[in-house]
This record gives structure tokens, sequence and C-alpha cells, in this order.
């Protein structure tokens, strides 16, 4: 049995950005602050909902160990770290290892894509050339690639791919990954309205938008149902639903920046080609923060 890098709550959290387009660090700080003080288990910085796709490598590297410097040790920070380009891939990862980042997650190859076979050797390159525990990160709808479980069970052969972010929405998949890979292979919901039913299969948490905003809730749905309390899990999750829904109303992560920025979190804006949202969604969103009383 391989260890694990956390169990709960681990916030996918933003990149804050000054009205220019740079990082705005002091918000940065002020993020990651309230986050652990609100009880997530886990800060993942540069991925997806960090704009890890708009940082320049140097920039990349100083939001990283930002992260690490200032969360201490309070918590397990995870590196997002994966490129379509396998060398620059491996580049980023070891000099967040060499940060002090306690694991890197590493998505798969976006645009050129590849194939299972291609998956399982460059993940496995990777691997072999980075000592830091790694997270699997499939989300199809972003790249156009999917771990098939298959893949995953490969991969779990290596001693530090220990984990998957999986974000496909595909139940039956988990379940598959579950029953190939058993312990050898972490799982973690990468979707927020299925956070419960990833835990029944065994899941050991969630990599969460919804925690950027409601970390303490995100949390409570985890411990709840480690707890044994699985209906109480359930209910709560339920009960945000439409917030969860309501973060994706726009391409993420435009949605929970203004989410942010209406709770006075300075997230800033994002960058181009990602747009700022609608009036109406605009009001939407808000109606639902409002509702549950984050603003």
């Amino acid at each position: 049995m391989k260890n694990t890098i956390f169990t709960g709550a681990g916030v996918a959290i933003v990149t804050p950005m000054n009205e220019d387009g740079s990082v705005n660090y002091d918000a940065y700080a002020d993020l990651i602050d309230f986050q652990i003080e609100n009880k997530v288990d886990a800060i993942i910085t540069c991925g997806t909902t960090g704009e890890s796709s708009t940082l320049g490598e140097e920039e990349h590297c100083s939001v990283i160990k930002f992260a690490i410097d200032h969360t201490a040790g309070r918590v397990p920070v995870i590196a997002g770290t994966g490129s379509n380009d396998t060398k620059f891939a491996i580049e980023l990862s070891r000099e967040a290892a060499a940060m002090g980042a306690d694991g890197l997650l590493l998505v798969t190859p976006y645009y050129n894509k590849t194939s299972q076979r291609g998956l399982v050797a460059h993940f496995g390159t990777i691997a072999s050339n980075v000592d830091a525990p790694i997270i699997l990160y499939s989300v199809q709808s972003r790249t156009g690639v999917n771990i098939a479980p298959e893949t995953a069970y490969e991969l779990s052969k290596y001693q530090n791919i220990v984990a998957i972010k999986e974000a496909s929405g595909n139940i039956s998949q988990v379940a598959k990954i579950r029953a190939l890979c058993g312990d050898e292979l972490d799982i973690y919901s990468g979707n927020d309205d299925q956070i419960v039913p990833l835990l029944s299969l065994g899941g050991k948490g969630v990599i969460s938008v919804l925690a950027n905003v409601a970390p303490e809730v995100t949390h409570n749905i985890c411990q709840l149902y480690f707890d044994g309390k699985v209906k109480e899990s359930a209910a709560l999750q339920l009960e945000y639903l439409d917030l969860c829904n309501d973060l994706f109303i726009d391409v993420n992560p435009i949605p929970v920046k203004e989410a942010l920025n209406m709770m006075g979190m300075k997230a800033g804006p994002c960058r181009m080609p990602l747009f700022e949202m609608t009036e109406a969604a605009k009001d939407k969103l808000a109606a639902t923060m409002t509702k549950h009383g984050l603003i």
C-alpha cells in the first residue's frame, strides 16, 4: 500500500490576478490563509482552476513556490506540473519537487493528445524521472484524452504514481479503476457534485472548485462520510448542489473568481482568452451565493 497524500477536501485554488493581469501575491496569501483557517485539507496550486495554461514557466514556478512557502507545512501542497510536452513536464515537476511540493498533479496531454499506450509512456517517463508522489488527472472535457481504467492500472504499478483525480463524470469508470487498482491508486473526485458517490467507492476525497468559496462545507461533506454519517454527508452535498452547478455556469475558473470577488476576496479577473461572465450569469450566481449566506 502506498502513502496517501491527503484525505478530505483539497482546494483547486485560483490564482488571483491584479487588473493588469499580473499575479496578486498579497491576495494569494489571504486566500491560502482563508482556506486553512476554514478546514481545507490540502492546497492544489497551478491546476486548471489556477489558470496554469496562461502562466509562463518562471511565473508558474513562482506561484508554486509562494504557495509552498506561505502554507509552511500547515496542509499538504500539490503542484500542477502537467504538460502536453513530456520533457517540459519532467523539468517543471523536478522544480516543484525541489521546492518542497508534497505531490504533483499531472494532467493528460492536451491538443496533441496521445493514445492509451502513449499515456503509459508519458506518465511512466515522468514518474521514472521525478522523486515525488504523483496524482494523475483525467479530465477529458478539457484535454480530449481519457485515462482508461486499464491504463490507470498499468500506471499504478509505478511506486510514486499514488492517486488519480477523476473528473470524467463516469461513475462506472471510477468503479472499474477502484476494482482494478485497489489500494495501489487513491481516487479523488474531480467533480464537486460527485463527492459522495466517489467516497462510496473508496475515494479519499475531492480536489474541489467549491472549496474556494466554501472550504469548511467541502471538508465537512468528506468528514461526515468518513465519520460514518453518510446520510448527513449526502444531504450536505445535495444542499450545495445548486452552487456546485452555478460555479460552472461559464468556463471554469470564470465563475469561481467572480464568486470570490463577490465575497471581497480579490481574486481579480481571469487572463484572456477567458472573459468575464454576462450580467445575467453574474446575477444568477449572486443569488445562489446569497442563498447560502456567502455574500
